[in-house]
């Protein structure tokens, strides 16, 4: 009896051992047997680990004191915050500009990055960007915006040369260009809209040209409403269905990359992202780009870019300045180069690199700070505005309009509560 007493004492002791060690950590180690720190780095593209795993080598041949890992799992951002609420955060993390960054930075889990000496060489939009997607102004940085992305209009080169057709400037031209292709029996659009993600590509495109960037700060302080804001937005994605396939809701992502890429249709909204994918199929495929000309004045268009992957050190991490050493390894001009390369991406850091020839269309947009951030970057994944654009896109009726604005403004109110009273009491000590 007392030996089993005795045995139940000494489980008891191991669990509560066990659990401290959790609680710490969950055993991860801070330094390795030879003395380097391990710097932890969770990346949340999955699409982009055999790059990353080369950087991980090249960074760990290169320093002795310092031991990188870089973690590229699937559904990252699912593992991040399960490892969040265990508290078991890695050093630094990998995500993109959107309202997962909003909401942990409002949480304080981000450290303020101010002094990093390689914020100076970041391009300064893409720094503005970040303070847009602050729910309310925050002193301080906290994100070290890495590669953005474009999106507009991805089109087959040689078949524009081939026919002679011009590249539009106005919205008008370009549904005047639509017409010309059709009646050279070529489909102008191809969608992919079975995938209601995909509904968001033609949405920010029009969307950066014709509303400020600023709008959903404006609707939370009560300033605007979605319904006056998107109106025109709407129709003009609804006026792009009648030059794409029949029912394009009945086809996904795929089936649109790979249509394009075998030449079934001229003309693909949609980003910089989708290359890759259509290069898979057809490799030797000429494509070329445009930014989405929503307005009749050409010199209002704007590029639709933001931050699509960009690094921040956690709060609690204990080792900055060997994050900070992880970080200037990564914007080296040689490892930029590299990314670039391989993702067909688009550099935050100022310089002289060599952007992929899909991109030369939109290169002046790029080099000159003529960019606008995704609209839907600010919007709640718990509203699913992807498939109430599917919706609004699939209904025939003659009140569709009227419905999908009304929802977007009952919608917003309903999870941004919280989010709109932060920002109306922020504006209300501004007054007093």
């Amino acid at each position: 009896m007392k030996r089993k007493f005795r045995k139940g004492i000494a489980f008891i002791m191991a669990v509560i051992m066990a659990l401290s060690v959790c609680l710490t950590g969950c055993g991860d180690e801070d330094v390795t047997a030879d003395g380097k720190v391990i710097i932890e780095l969770v990346q949340y593209k999955p699409e982009a680990v055999d790059i990353f795993e080369e950087l991980e080598a090249k960074f760990n041949a290169t320093h002795d004191d310092i031991e990188l890992r870089i973690d590229s799992p699937n559904d990252a951002m699912t593992i991040l915050k399960t490892r969040f609420i265990r508290e078991d955060n890695p050093d630094i993390i990998g995500i993109g500009g959107d309202i997962n960054y909003s909401n942990f930075l409002d949480a304080d889990m981000f450290m303020d990055i101010s002094d990093f000496d390689g914020l100076a060489d970041i391009k300064e939009n893409y720094l503005q960007i970040n303070k847009d997607l602050e729910y309310v102004p925050q002193e301080g940085v906290y994100a070290c915006p890495y590669m953005s992305n474009a999106a507009g209009v991805l089109y087959n080169k040689d078949m524009f040369e081939e026919h002679g057709w011009e590249i539009p400037t106005t919205w008008s031209e370009f549904t005047a260009l639509c017409e010309e292709i059709e009646a050279a029996g070529i489909q102008p659009l191809y969608f992919g809209f079975l995938d209601s993600w995909t509904t968001l590509a033609p949405w920010n495109a029009i969307a950066v040209n014709l509303c400020e960037s600023d709008i959903t700060y404006q609707v939370n302080a009560g300033d605007a409403t979605f319904s006056e804001a998107y109106r025109e937005v709407a129709i003009m994605e609804k006026e792009l269905l009648q030059y794409a396939q029949p029912n394009p809701v009945a086809y996904g992502y795929n089936d649109a990359c790979t249509a394009f890429a075998r030449g079934e249709s001229a003309m693909y909204v949609i980003g910089n992202y989708a290359i890759s994918q259509i290069k898979s199929v057809n490799p030797d495929m000429n494509i070329d780009s445009f930014v989405f000309p929503a307005n009749e004045n050409a010199e209002d268009n704007i590029l639709n870019s933001g931050n699509d992957l960009m690094f921040c050190i956690m709060e609690d991490c204990e080792y900055k300045e060997e994050a900070y050493e992880v970080l200037r390894f990564l914007l080296e001009d040689e490892n930029v180069q590299l990314y670039i390369e391989d993702q067909s991406a688009v550099p935050c850091k100022k310089g002289d690199f060599e952007l992929p020839s899909e991109l030369d269309g939109m290169s002046y947009y790029i080099e000159n700070g003529i960019i606008a951030d995704y609209q839907d970057h600010h919007y709640p994944s718990e509203m699913s505005v992807d498939a109430m654009i599917q919706t609004y896109l699939i209904d025939e009726s003659s009140d569709a309009l009227e419905t999908f604005l009304t929802r977007f403004d009952t919608e917003w109110v309903r999870y941004n509560r919280d989010i709109i009273q932060k920002v109306q009491e922020y504006e209300e000590s501004l007054e007093n």
